[in-house]
């Protein structure tokens, strides 16, 4: 027996022990559970007076002692039926935001409703869904987290439909009250927002950013559509991309702001980051630093995102291009044979595309109350600067080998000729 116990995982071996200490002695066991991870050997009768689903396995084998009942579909595996099974015996548990949603999931696949025991744990899992967690954001992430490995089945249940629209709910109460205390008088006695006030209200951008991809774009859509304000959502997102497509060693520019820099030899799940986080973006023109679009552009690039993607952060670009430096413009090109060091193409059509803007009032509507003061068309000292970081560039792709004249003329002629009060000979 010792040596065929020396073989078992540690995991299984103190979990047997745990469970030895509340389980019936000096009973008999009639009935072995075995689920994903685990081997449970109890008796019937607490089980079946809770569990409807078992009751009905336990049924079919009336004519043996011993039940072997398989639950390999059980959601959660070994960890979870192991709370259900303390519940079985009547060993108190704490349920809390780290188990709940897994406590809610087992109790609707065992059946453990009502109809089978009062007060039986499908009913206490959902008082403390509704009444604890559905109160506390931390709480409800915390939550959606614990979902992640209980899908389709936390989804079918609600939970994580519930847990977002309380995420949303709860920061928008928490903008309105920052916004109530940066409201202060002018010199004149008008009342105006102080804009350059910390919004103590966005302090659930870090909880966030530990949710995988889709549940995060779920509730940044949530929080859309109840109205949280753009720069917080942008606040956000830029967070969230800094978390999960930066390298530490890499990532950090210690003359600004932290960049999205690119990620080599990333799989698809960059990619769909990427994608996300730019279809995610605030209609407003300004809400996103241009470092970090430009890093966004660099990813998309790499990472093949699809071309909706990249000519979206290539349009909110533009309208920023003024305050861009050559190291933004910089961007490597997916180097194959008789490629430019440098991706030439897209930089062209970002110049372009701000030459052009006021001809394209309707890409970019911005309809927000946080609107930008800044005029649709460039003026003439943003082209100035633009004209000047085209020089700049074109200084720095000349020596490319790879870089075919007519491209070289055309990042040339993308600003317009009044931009250049001087050229220094360079054409």
């Amino acid at each position: 027996m010792d040596k065929h116990h020396s073989h078992l995982p540690l995991a299984k071996c103190s979990r047997q022990q745990r469970y030895s200490e509340w389980v019936f002695r000096d009973v008999p066991i009639d009935i072995v559970i075995v689920v994903n991870g685990g081997t449970f050997s109890l008796h019937k009768f607490p089980l079946v007076s809770r569990s409807g689903r078992i009751q009905k396995l336990v049924a079919g084998h009336r004519d043996s002692d011993i039940s072997m009942v398989g639950l390999l579909s059980l959601p959660g595996g070994a960890e979870s039926f192991e709370l259900a099974a303390k519940f079985f015996y009547g060993v108190d548990f704490e349920i809390t935001a780290a188990n709940v949603a897994e406590l809610c999931c087992v109790s609707d696949y065992l059946e453990m409703t009502e109809e089978y025991s009062k007060n039986n744990l499908g009913s206490r899992a959902e008082e403390h869904l509704e009444v604890v967690v559905s109160k506390n954001l931390e709480m409800c992430v915390e939550v959606l987290k614990q979902c992640e490995n209980l899908f389709p089945l936390a989804d079918e249940l609600k939970i994580v439909t519930r847990c977002i629209d309380a995420i949303a709910s709860k920061a928008c109460v928490e903008q309105i009250a920052s916004s109530f205390s940066r409201l202060e008088y002018s010199s004149s006695g008008r009342l105006h927002t102080n804009r350059q006030a910390k919004c103590e209200g966005d302090w659930w951008i870090e909880d966030l950013s530990v949710l995988r991809i889709d549940l995060y774009q779920r509730v940044i859509t949530a929080m859309k559509c109840r109205g949280v304000r753009p720069e917080s959502i942008a606040a956000s997102l830029v967070n969230y991309a800094q978390k999960e497509l930066t390298k530490k060693s890499t990532s950090w520019n210690q003359s600004s702001q932290p960049k999205v820099d690119v990620v080599y030899g990333s799989d698809n799940h960059e990619k769909v980051v990427v994608e996300t986080i730019v279809s995610l973006m605030p209609v407003e023109k300004l809400v996103v630093p241009i470092n970090i679009l430009f890093g966004l552009l660099r990813n998309a690039v790499m990472l093949d995102c699809t071309v909706a993607c990249r000519l979206d952060l290539e349009r909110r670009i533009r309208f920023q291009l003024d305050i861009a430096t050559l190291d933004d413009l910089l961007i490597p090109s997916i180097r194959n044979a008789g490629d430019t060091l440098f991706d030439v193409d897209t930089v062209h059509r970002i110049l372009v595309n701000f030459s052009q803007q006021e001809d394209s009032d309707e890409d970019i509507e911005d309809v927000s109350v946080f609107e930008s003061k800044s005029p649709t068309s460039p003026s003439q000292t943003a082209l100035f600067k633009v004209a000047k970081l085209v020089d700049n560039y074109l200084a720095e792709i000349a020596p490319d080998a790879n870089l075919k004249l007519n491209k070289f003329i055309a990042i040339a002629e993308s600003s317009p000729a009044h931009a250049r009060t001087i050229h220094d000979g360079l054409y």
